[in-house]
């Protein structure tokens, strides 16, 4: 929301303080030392757990071979693992808080933290190599290379009477100091500056340096200045690149201001500054602070989870898939087993890096692209938030389709069919695709995109196909909703829904997960979505020429959505010149949706899907690719609104009947995911047990049928539930309901 908000603190409250350290564990954030008035420092430890809102004073224990730390300010405080380490600072040598004698510091301390809450104490490792020299308002970073775990801390810059620019690393396993020999251009001397590190670059911003170019002042009493400068330090190669020079114009303001005293925070790869102040105003003998709020994107968001199916229709899905952090829309594509005609004569490029739809559209995305002139590191850009709104409604029709043909015999326990809609596949190959005249762009696909779950949120469907009886054909559309424990509504029921545990119960569904398809690599260029309500005049690089594969796959834009869903009824359809991927160029136009011709979904139609995050540096990779089937015409929809309530012995299901039931409902059925050899042998296979068969819309599951249930952990721990209904042709689609367990166990008999 980008709005600042002010929480009811309460607790031991910490006095107002500058320059102090702080650090953020989990839901708990640690501040210590600091500035309390001037001439006096503190060296007081606070703990905020900010889940609560709850301060609480700690006390840790004193070194076994030395003193606590002495009160001092703008020393170094950094976190690893559960450990902090404090580095430095300035203390007052003086008794007299107003006289001030400053005393600048080089000790080093490390606190060992306890789980969750509350600390140990304070101890003095021994280390060896050279200290770095005394200093305060530098910057200390703790990195760990993926393939080399030796975990190290790294200081730069600081003050102790001139600002410095020299760069130490610890090595925290085997308490060594050394000083690395860094490659390209230092930034210059700085203090009150800030360094963050995302992935394997440390980031520096802002502070103090010299009034002079060429950064050689070192007396005390040189003339010094704020600075906007940003630079990024490879800890992999300890080469330093520089971003935004000292010297850069900024006269459109697109760039953070010159600052020294600000924070910034990384979050996933977008880097946050806030405030700080802009430096000394000798006519207003004070201090300029700055309000905005500014951030960047480093690189290009991870690939989103698979695309989750809500509810199918004849004509249309309710998609979602999990957030990803720190982004400005998604772009949905689709896929149609069915061939969709080229359209000729309208302008257009081919699949686009990513597009901004019109409000009348039904998507928009507006963003403030505030982009870095002139810098070498091309998978940047940096954002206002504060002015932008970031608006996309969510009223585009996109379109999935889910079958559901059933011909089922009804001394079969489950609806014995494949649940197409929860089809959710890596396609290696080109299995089940018809062939294409044209290629398709799919981007490599990031190995840790896995699915994950919110609590009370709609969960992640794996593919799942059903293993039907011999004597059963048939396809059901499977819709599926997460309920929580804590916030199930509450519905009584005194229906019992006790059922056999005969071999025609038990469904088989097949889980499969193939490698993902590398057709090429993206390339990192930036996109700029631009501000704007209905224009598209915005640019985007388009993707280079891609290896074609013998099935060829073509892929259509449904649209940029701001949020995590999407209801698909129609796609854009692409000009016939622009589906050879060849054809497009190098900065060519993304194009104009509103000049596209838009193609319903089909009944009885499989339709793939995959999705990209957006951020300032552009689309990033696609998901992995899911598969669904819209409805056949004259089956009942899905049950909906479901709600469970636990009792001692027993839990309630309780549905609503479906919206379109396309004749008179005979019956439902309820089935439960249920333990069994096939699941030990392939942990993606689940296996149903019909619990209910009946015309209410309620039944209860006894603690004996709960016992036999499997509790699946591809996502949060859940048992999971599904609910059908059947009219005259047979069963329709059902839907799925994952009961979160957070820490509940399910007792095995």
């Amino acid at each position: 929301t980008n709005q600042w908000f002010l929480p009811a603190v309460r607790g031991d409250i910490p006095p107002g303080c500058a320059a102090h350290g702080f650090v953020c564990d989990g839901t708990r954030i640690l501040v210590f030392g600091g500035m309390v008035e001037y001439g006096r420092y503190s060296n007081d430890l606070y703990e905020l757990q900010a889940s609560r809102w709850l301060w609480k004073k700690v006390k840790p224990q004193a070194p076994s071979n030395g003193s606590p730390p002495c009160p001092r300010l703008g020393h170094s405080f950094s976190l690893y693992g559960n450990k902090c380490y404090l580095f430095g600072g300035l203390a007052n040598e003086s008794e007299d808080s107003n006289n001030n004698v400053p005393r600048y510091l080089n000790d080093f301390y490390e606190l060992e933290l306890q789980h969750g809450s509350g600390v140990v104490g304070w101890s003095i490792p021994v280390t060896k190599g050279i200290l770095p020299s005394p200093r305060e308002s530098h910057t200390a970073i703790v990195y760990c290379r993926k393939d080399v775990g030796s975990p190290k801390m790294y200081i730069f810059g600081g003050m102790c009477g001139c600002r410095l620019n020299d760069l130490w690393e610890l090595d925290i396993e085997t308490m060594t100091w050394s000083r690395p020999e860094t490659k390209g251009t230092v930034p210059l001397p700085r203090s009150l500056h800030t360094a963050n590190v995302i992935g394997n670059k440390m980031y520096v911003f802002g502070g103090w340096v010299p009034q002079s170019a060429g950064g050689e002042i070192s007396a005390p009493d040189g003339e010094w200045k704020c600075t906007g400068s940003f630079s990024y330090l490879n800890l992999d190669t300890t080469e330093w690149i520089g971003l935004i020079s000292d010297c850069q114009e900024d006269k459109s303001n697109l760039l953070p201001g010159p600052r020294a005293g600000h924070c910034a925070v990384a979050v996933g790869t977008r880097l946050y500054i806030w405030s700080g102040r802009d430096g000394y105003r000798k006519a207003w003998n004070n201090q300029v602070c700055c309000k905005d709020l500014w951030y960047l994107d480093t690189e290009r968001p991870l690939a989103p989870s698979q695309v989750q199916l809500i509810r199918a229709t004849t004509n249309s899905f309710q998609l979602k898939w999990d957030e990803v952090p720190t982004v400005e829309g998604y772009l949905l594509q689709l896929h149609a087993d069915s061939p969709v005609p080229p359209v000729a004569g309208i302008p257009g490029t081919g699949v686009p890096e990513a597009s901004v739809l019109s409000s009348q559209g039904g998507c928009s995305l507006h963003q403030n692209p505030q982009s870095l002139p002139s810098v070498p590191y091309p998978e940047m850009k940096v954002d206002h938030p504060s002015q932008t709104n970031n608006l996309i409604p969510n009223n585009v029709q996109v379109s999935l389709s889910s079958n559901s043909k059933v011909e089922g015999k009804e001394k079969v326990a489950a609806p014995e069919n494949k649940v197409t809609q929860e089809t959710m596949k890596n396609h290696a190959d080109a299995t089940g695709f018809k062939e294409s005249s044209a290629p398709s762009l799919l981007p490599v696909c990031t190995s840790s995109a896995q699915t994950s779950a919110n609590v009370g949120e709609l969960h992640d469907l794996d593919k799942q196909t059903v293993n039907p009886d011999a004597s059963v054909s048939s396809t059901v559309s499977s819709t599926q909703t997460m309920v929580t424990q804590q916030a199930v509504k509450t519905e009584s029921s005194s229906t019992n829904g006790a059922v056999v545990k005969d071999e025609t119960s038990l469904t088989t569904f097949n889980s499969k997960s193939e490698a993902a398809e590398t057709a090429y690599v993206m390339p990192s260029a930036r996109v700029n979505t631009g501000q704007t309500n209905d224009s598209h005049s915005s640019r985007a690089p388009q993707r280079p020429p891609a290896p074609v594969k013998a099935r060829d796959r073509r892929w259509y834009d449904v649209g940029i959505f701001k949020n995590n869903s999407a209801v698909v009824s129609q796609f854009y359809l692409l000009p016939e010149e622009t589906l050879n991927i060849n054809s497009k160029t190098e900065g060519a136009d993304v194009p104009d949706y509103r000049l596209l011709k838009k193609q319903d979904l089909f009944p009885g139609t499989v339709y793939r899907f995959r999705v990209a995050a957006i951020n300032g540096c552009g689309v990033g990779p696609f998901s992995k690719i899911s598969e669904f089937k819209t409805c056949i015409p004259g089956f009942p929809g899905a049950p909906s609104t479901v709600k469970i309530t636990k009792s001692v012995d027993c839990i309630h299901l309780s549905w609503e009947p479906p919206a379109s039931p396309s004749g008179n409902i005979l019956e439902y059925s309820a089935y439960l995911a249920i333990r069994s050899t096939q699941l030990q042998e392939n942990p993606s296979q689940l296996v149903f047990m019909r619990i209910y068969c009946g015309l209410k819309t309620s039944c209860i599951v006894t603690a004996a049928q709960l016992s036999n249930a499997h509790v699946d952990y591809t996502s949060r721990p859940a048992i999971v539930f599904r609910i059908s209904a059947k009219n005259e042709r047979g069963y329709g689609p059902a839907t799925q309901v994952r009961w979160l367990q957070g820490k509940v166990t399910v007792t095995h008999s």
